[in-house]
């Protein structure tokens, strides 16, 4: 039992999800990424709703 050479086709669409796949992966890491960034808030001066700094606890 052997198995039928691949279509051109089938070829050129591999390629093609393969590079979308890629895409979207890059997408959801970057929305990983700013969301851990947006989650730790570390260095950054954390606002009040009035718009007030709150204190950042480190010693200042």
């Amino acid at each position: 039992m052997s198995f039928r050479e691949e279509h051109e086709l089938h070829k050129r669409r591999f390629g093609r999800n393969l590079g979308l796949g890629l895409v979207l992966a890059g997408f959801v890491a970057l929305v990983f990424g700013l969301t851990i960034a947006k989650v730790t808030n570390e260095g950054f001066a954390v606002r009040t709703p009035q718009g007030q700094q709150a204190p950042q606890g480190k010693g200042n």
